[in-house]
């Protein structure tokens, strides 16, 4: 198994390219299903959760082609031979539910398999199935799979949401775009990437408003159209890569990032002394002189600051002058980099869904496995600012969400490596 070597090696300066998003492409991926035509995605990021997506369409008969190494993905689903999502896919990733919606909406029936927990929580399907209930589906639970059937089609309904969930929005707009009359959708979640996918949906047809906003109308059509759309830039990968100068010292330049992605992210940066620029090119960000200062975050829904950047500014904090408290509010164990954390001389104590981090004034390296997607970019973070070697495990996670980790941190004068295991 592979793992990655890094050490420190003082500041970071250059330029990083960040990729499209990888939770808005798997959330384009299968809109694809709605139509016969071709839906073309631009941007694609490289990763392996992209190639499990193209896995599932094509069991289900669509055709998905990669092209210009990997950032153009080319799909049709004119000519589809099944609908039903295997477990034996569905069970490598959670994004892989957002088949059910379309598959519902433009045949009438889904088989999907419950994609089960996961690492960082169980994040169960109530919220999709409540929402595409209200648009009229019967949906039955045996031997782990989701039976839904709409005989006579899916009717538009207000439905509001128990809590925004992003999956759910995803998946019950998708399905209302060609369901009968018109659905308004309460307590819709506000990400950039529901935005993204409501862009995409619009160009191939559908009539929807309100996007970004909590409430969302869908008046649906009885068809939709092949599209051409460029995928968002991922805010995930940018904040990340804005932590690297910040935890280092030295001003990198994140190309393709975008402020208004990132404002309360950005906004915590600020408050503790990392400055943070819009450039002709994107954004520019730099550490000023000593350690940075300690500052409470709490995770929240957009435009909150991020769950999925959580532990890598838990690492920034781990350096920081004074005590910070990280308030986890939207998943359960979602700290299980803490202790790989402390491994390195970090000083955290974790209590229940509230971490306390006192920043020291230098990490060590060490030994650490990473425990899920963002905990290990995080413990690379930490390696980078960290004295001596670090080793991180387990990293086939990183490959779910980042392309080319090693390239674009040995591009900005990280000293890291990739050792192949044996």
């Amino acid at each position: 198994m592979d793992s990655i070597l890094v050490t420190g090696n003082g500041p970071l300066n250059g330029q990083i390219p960040i990729a499209g998003a990888k939770n808005a492409c798997l959330t384009l991926m299968p809109a694809t299903l709605l139509s016969e035509e071709p839906l073309t995605l631009t941007n694609a990021p490289r990763l392996s959760d992209i190639r499990t997506m193209t896995a599932l369409l094509q069991s289900l008969g669509a055709e998905v082609s990669s092209l210009q190494d990997g950032q153009v993905l080319a799909m049709s689903s004119h000519d589809l031979t099944s609908h039903t999502a295997d477990y034996e896919i569905v069970r490598k990733m959670r994004a892989s539910n957002l088949v059910l919606g379309p598959l519902l909406a433009r045949f009438g029936e889904a088989v999907v398999s419950l994609p089960g927990g996961c690492a960082i929580g169980a994040r169960p399907m109530d919220l999709h199935v409540e929402g595409l209930e209200a648009l009229g589906a019967e949906i039955e639970l045996k031997d782990g799979y989701l039976h839904a059937k709409a005989p006579g089609g899916l009717k538009g309904a207000v439905h509001e949401m128990r809590f925004a969930s992003v999956g759910a929005t995803e998946n019950i707009v998708m399905a209302a775009t060609l369901a009968k009359g018109t659905t308004v959708l309460k307590n819709a979640a506000r990400e950039p990437e529901i935005v993204d996918l409501v862009e995409c949906l619009r160009k191939m047809g559908a009539q929807i408003a309100g996007e970004g906003t909590s409430t969302i109308e869908i008046q649906g059509v009885d068809r939709l159209h092949g599209a051409t759309h460029q995928v968002v830039t991922d805010r995930i990968e940018l904040g990340t890569y804005m932590l690297a100068p910040a935890i280092c010292g030295g001003e990198v330049e994140l190309l393709g990032g975008r402020m208004s992605l990132v404002d309360s992210f950005v906004a915590k940066l600020n408050a503790a002394g990392v400055n943070v620029t819009e450039t002709n090119n994107g954004l520019k960000v730099s550490r000023k002189n000593g350690r940075v200062n300690a500052v409470d975050v709490v995770t929240e829904p957009f435009p909150g600051f991020p769950t999925d950047l959580q532990a890598q500014m838990m690492a920034l904090m781990c350096t920081a002058e004074g005590t910070s408290v990280l308030e986890e509010r939207i998943f359960e164990n979602r700290f299980m980099h803490a202790p790989e954390l402390v491994r390195m001389g970090a000083s955290i104590e974790v209590h229940g869904g509230t971490a306390t981090v006192t920043g020291v004034d230098q990490l060590k390296g060490a030994p650490v496995m990473a425990t899920d997607l963002r905990a290990s970019v995080s413990l690379i973070l930490a390696g980078l600012a960290a004295e001596g070697e670090t080793t991180v495990s387990r990293v086939y996670h990183l490959d779910r969400g980042y392309e080319h980790v090693v390239r674009k941190l040995e591009g900005v004068g990280a000293k890291i490596e990739r050792i192949k295991g044996q």
